[in-house]
């Protein structure tokens, strides 16, 4: 298992590295190459944009590195140890430790409140008895969060109640509440109106920023792309520096 205690790596030593990656799909009768042959890192306390045409591969590349797909040739390393051949247990265990996700789509449950949802992924993550023992510190944090957020006032809101971009900081909360080193970001301004998605990319700059939280957004927006520290471009399936 990667270490999930929040030291410092090694000077110089990238966050993630993709090595390699090549990743095809079954089209028709033959197979579309989507990737092939990335190569790409993220420092740590980064913030990286990849940017590129509609269907150039980007949120693959997104999902290879989160562990939701693997790829047919290559690696994913996380702090300097190989992710993507990890037992399924293990990649659900990362990705609910050290690696957050957001995405266009909120993907809230809307049975559940903005703190409920917030705090589902510690329910998964501890035991019920470990839940109990923790479960005044997980509210703390999650309150903290929503209220970061501007939420204080929508704790028990449901999702039917809250705006698209007051869901989209509930599911940013939700990525961090567990303290990841990594936040993927997929499209997370796309359903949202220019004045409110501006506010969730000073979201994302403050918690880099203030929080040394590595980053990596996928975009087909240049001036999105541009709040981050470095962009890179997906090309043909490969990575080239904008």
């Amino acid at each position: 298992m990667i270490d999930t205690n929040r030291g410092i790596d090694p000077a110089g030593a990238p966050l993630l590295q993709v090595r390699g990656v090549r990743k095809s799909y079954r089209s028709g009768a033959g197979m579309l190459e989507v990737l092939r042959g990335v190569d790409f890192e993220v420092e740590p306390a980064g913030f990286v944009s990849v940017i590129g045409q509609s269907g150039s591969g980007k949120s693959t590349l997104l999902h290879l590195m989160g562990l939701l797909d693997a790829p047919d040739a290559g690696e994913v390393h996380l702090a300097g140890q190989r992710i993507d051949n990890l037992p399924s247990a293990r990649r659900d265990r990362l990705r609910n430790t050290d690696i957050g996700m957001v995405f266009q789509a909120y993907h809230l449950l809307p049975e559940l409140s903005a703190l409920e949802n917030v705090l589902a992924p510690l329910l998964v993550r501890f035991s019920i008895t470990e839940w109990f023992r923790r479960k005044g510190e997980a509210h703390r944090r999650a309150e903290a969060l929503l209220d970061r957020f501007g939420l204080s006032e929508r704790l028990h809101h449901k999702p039917r109640q809250l705006s698209g971009g007051e869901m989209q900081r509930v599911a940013i909360a939700r990525a961090l509440v567990g303290q990841p080193r990594l936040l993927l970001a997929d499209e997370p301004t796309g359903n949202l109106d220019e004045e409110t998605g501006g506010g969730i990319l000073d979201t994302l700059c403050e918690l880099n920023h203030a929080d040394g939280l590595s980053i990596v957004l996928v975009t087909h927006d240049q001036s999105i792309a541009r709040r981050a520290d470095r962009i890179v471009r997906l090309v043909a399936g490969r990575v080239e520096q904008a």
